[in-house]
C-alpha cells in the first residue's frame, strides 16, 4: 500500500460512523455540533496534530487526519461526542492511506450517500474544510485532497446524470407527502427547525405543495423570519408550539437538539397527524409512534424511498467511477512528485555545494577566471540536471523509492523530511 507520509505524521486516516453500519439512534451518539468539532479541533492542535478536518452530518460524522495511529482521533470523537469507544468499534470504520483517499473521493462524488447521487455532502466537506483551515489545522496535502474531492464532485454533477430525480432527504420528505396525502395544497404544515435541511424542506414545500399554510418555528426566531421573508410565509414563537403542532396535519422536525423535543405530551392524539423527523440525532420522542392517528416516520425511512429516476441512476455510476479515478490520477501526479521533491531539493543543494567549491578553487588558482560567467553556465546545467532526475522520478511507477534511495545513497545526501 502506497504511503502518505507528507506531513510530520506517517498515515493519512479516515474514521467515522455512518448509515451503512449504524442507525440513526447510533449515529446520533456521534454527531458533532459547530461548538463540538470547534472543541475537538483545538485538543487535536494540542495533541501536536497538525491537519485535521471533521464532518458531521444527518448520515455521517467522519474525521480526516493525519495521525500516527488510528486510536487517538476515535478517542477524540468520543471525547467530544456522547458515543463510546466500543460502540464506534462495534458500528464505525476505520480506513488508512489509498483506502481512506478513496472513501473520500467516493463520499464526495454522491457514491456513498444514502440517497445515490446526494450531494449535499460535498457542502459539508467544503464547510467542515473552511473551518480546519481557519484554525490553521490544515495542511498542504489536506488542502489539494479536498479541492481534488470537490473537482471531482462538481465533474459527475455536471457531466453524468447520477443526480436525476430525488436529490437528498429533504426533497425525499415532500416527495412521500405528495405520494401519500391527498389534497396537500389543503393541509396546515408545521416546519419546526430552519437549519440547512430545515430550509431545503422550506424551498421544497413551497416549490412543490402549492401549500399556503406553512408555517416555521425555531427556537431562534430571528432565523425563521428570514426564510418566511423569503417565502411569505408565517412564523410562530417557540412558546407557540404546542398549540400549533395540534392544530397541523403534517409535522416536520428539524432541529439540532441532542434529545427529543417533541413529546406525546405535545400531541392532540384525537387528530390525525404525519410526523416527519429529519433531525440526527432523533427529535421525536419514540413513545409517540405508538399514539392513536399518528403516523411517525424518520429520514432512515425517508432516504431509503426510491423511484425509477433512484433505479436509473445506477446506471451511471460506471461514468462517475471513472471521473473519480480521472481526477485522483491527477492529485496522485501532485502527490508523487511532492514525494520526490525534498530529494531533488537536497541534490541541487548539493550539486551548489560542489560548484560554490571548485568555483572557489579555480578563482584562487587562475586570476583570469571568470567567475560571475562560470558561475551562470554550472547553475544551468545544475538545473538541467536535477529537471531530469525530476523527469525520470515522476515516470518511474512503481519503482520510484528504489529511484529515491539510490540517488541518496550514489550522492550522499542527507536523510530529508517530506514537507507538511
Amino acid at each position: 500500500m502506497q504511503e502518505y507520509n507528507v506531513s510530520n505524521h506517517k498515515n493519512f486516516y479516515v474514521i467515522g460512523i455512518s448509515y451503512q453500519k449504524a442507525d440513526a439512534q447510533t449515529r446520533g451518539k456521534f454527531n458533532l455540533s459547530l461548538d463540538q468539532r470547534l472543541a475537538l479541533l483545538e485538543k487535536a492542535k494540542s495533541f501536536g496534530l497538525t491537519s485535521v478536518v471533521t464532518s458531521s452530518t444527518c448520515n455521517r460524522t467522519e474525521i480526516y487526519a493525519f495521525a500516527n495511529q488510528a486510536d487517538i482521533l476515535v478517542n477524540l470523537l468520543c471525547e467530544f461526542s456522547i458515543g463510546d469507544t466500543p460502540t464506534f468499534y462495534k458500528s464505525g470504520y476505520i480506513l488508512e492511506n489509498e483506502n481512506a483517499i478513496n472513501h473520500m473521493y467516493r463520499v464526495g462524488g454522491g457514491l456513498d450517500s444514502q440517497i445515490l447521487g446526494d450531494f449535499e455532502i460535498i457542502s459539508q466537506i467544503k464547510s467542515a474544510f473552511t473551518l480546519s483551515k481557519k484554525k490553521d489545522m490544515v495542511n498542504p496535502f489536506m488542502e489539494r485532497l479536498i479541492n481534488s474531492v470537490i473537482q471531482a464532485s462538481r465533474r459527475i454533477k455536471n457531466e453524468t446524470r447520477i443526480s436525476s430525480g430525488v436529490t437528498s432527504v429533504s426533497f425525499a420528505s415532500v416527495q412521500y407527502i405528495l405520494d401519500h396525502i391527498d389534497h396537500v395544497s389543503d393541509k396546515k404544515i408545521l416546519l419546526f427547525g430552519t437549519g440547512k435541511i430545515g430550509r431545503n424542506t422550506c424551498e421544497n414545500l413551497v416549490k412543490h405543495t402549492s401549500n399556503k399554510n406553512i408555517t416555521l418555528i425555531n427556537r431562534t426566531k430571528d432565523k425563521a423570519e428570514e426564510i418566511a421573508g423569503k417565502f411569505n410565509l408565517i412564523v410562530k414563537d417557540f412558546s407557540e408550539l404546542q398549540s400549533e403542532i395540534r392544530s397541523t396535519d403534517i409535522l416536520i422536525v428539524a432541529t439540532g437538539a441532542q434529545s427529543p423535543t417533541i413529546t406525546k405530551e405535545l400531541i392532540y392524539p384525537k387528530k390525525d397527524l404525519l410526523v416527519l423527523d429529519l433531525s440526527i440525532p432523533k427529535n421525536v420522542a419514540d413513545d409517540v409512534e405508538g399514539m392513536t392517528n399518528v403516523k411517525l416516520l424518520h429520514l432512515d425511512f425517508l432516504s431509503q424511498l426510491t423511484d425509477e429516476t433512484l433505479s436509473k441512476r445506477k446506471a451511471y455510476i460506471p461514468d462517475a467511477e471513472a471521473i473519480i479515478e480521472d481526477v485522483k490520477a491527477e492529485f496522485n501526479e501532485w502527490l508523487d512528485t511532492r514525494k520526490f521533491a525534498p530529494t531533488i531539493k537536497a541534490l541541487k543543494d548539493k550539486f551548489k555545494l560542489f560548484q560554490i567549491e571548485e568555483l572557489d578553487y579555480q578563482s584562487k588558482k587562475n586570476t583570469q577566471f571568470d567567475k560571475e560567467q562560470a558561475e551562470l553556465i554550472t547553475d544551468r546545467v545544475i538545473h538541467k540536471i536535477t529537471r531530469s532526475f525530476a523527469s525520470h522520478l515522476r515516470s518511474a511507477n512503481g519503482s520510484t523509492e528504489d529511484s529515491i534511495a539510490l540517488l541518496k545513497k550514489v550522492f550522499e545526501l542527507e536523510s530529508t523530511s517530506n514537507p507538511s
